[in-house]
């Protein structure tokens, strides 16, 4: 049977073998969120970069540009790292060059897998069937927070586990965690996460309705895929 996995941060990602994996990067608060809720609005391409500098210079090749760092986004970028940012007619069409804390890195150090699909509770149907379609074995790489394991990253991995109990079978003990803490906190997961450290730190920046959002199940029906460095949309599924 196929197995899946769980890397809980990107400092970890050396330790697991990406080549013929289908990888799920995951960033609920809140880089992945805000690139499916883009896709989502009519995004047509979405570039994730590391670094600042190289984010903004794309702005003079006809990108719009997001960044964020520690929460804040630098002067002189079209979006911050809000989903609300991304529900407005400018998305439609767009290529969108975003660099994050944590989302961002993760995208580009999960680049040599065979898949690599952004997902966020907001898609996981449409990340769940891709990976019950997938023929190989999983990982999912949790942005965590500075190298860092976070709490709500890793309940979407639990939930990404639960859903394809049967399909696969938990390959080490980071996935039977995220599964077990998962089927802890699946009745309420706004309560499940109301003492996280990356939850008091949007609440302290005054943006407690991403929170929430951020935690909606299968708002939409758009699963992003890393080609050629860039996300797009994958329709096959």
């Amino acid at each position: 049977m196929k197995k899946i996995d769980v890397c809980l941060s990107p400092d970890l990602i050396h330790l697991y073998d990406l080549i013929g994996q289908a990888v799920v990067v995951v960033d609920i608060f809140r880089a992945t969120s805000c690139m499916v809720t883009a896709f989502a609005h009519g995004a047509a391409e979405i570039l994730p970069v590391e670094d600042v500098a190289l984010c903004a210079s794309y702005g003079e090749q006809g990108y719009l540009t997001a960044a964020e760092r520690n929460g804040i986004t630098p002067e002189g970028f079209d979006f911050d790292n809000s989903p609300f940012s991304y529900q407005v007619e400018r998305v439609k069409g767009a290529k969108i060059c975003v660099t994050t804390t944590n989302g961002t890195v993760a995208l580009r150090r999960s680049a040599s897998a065979a898949r690599v699909y952004a997902g966020a509770f907001l898609n996981i149907t449409r990340v769940t069937d891709a990976l019950r379609a997938w023929e190989g074995d999983a990982l999912i790489v949790c942005a965590g927070w500075k190298g860092k394991p976070n709490l709500e990253d890793t309940l979407f991995a639990g939930a990404v586990i639960d859903a394809l109990h049967g399909d696969f079978t938990v390959a080490d003990d980071a996935a039977l965690m995220a599964w077990k803490q998962y089927n802890v906190a699946s009745n309420d997961l706004l309560t499940a996460v109301k003492n996280s450290s990356h939850v008091n730190r949007l609440l302290g920046l005054g943006i407690e309705k991403d929170i929430a959002f951020c935690l909606e199940m299968d708002r939409y029906n758009v699963l992003p895929y890393l080609k050629n460095d860039a996300l797009s949309i994958d329709e096959t599924i």
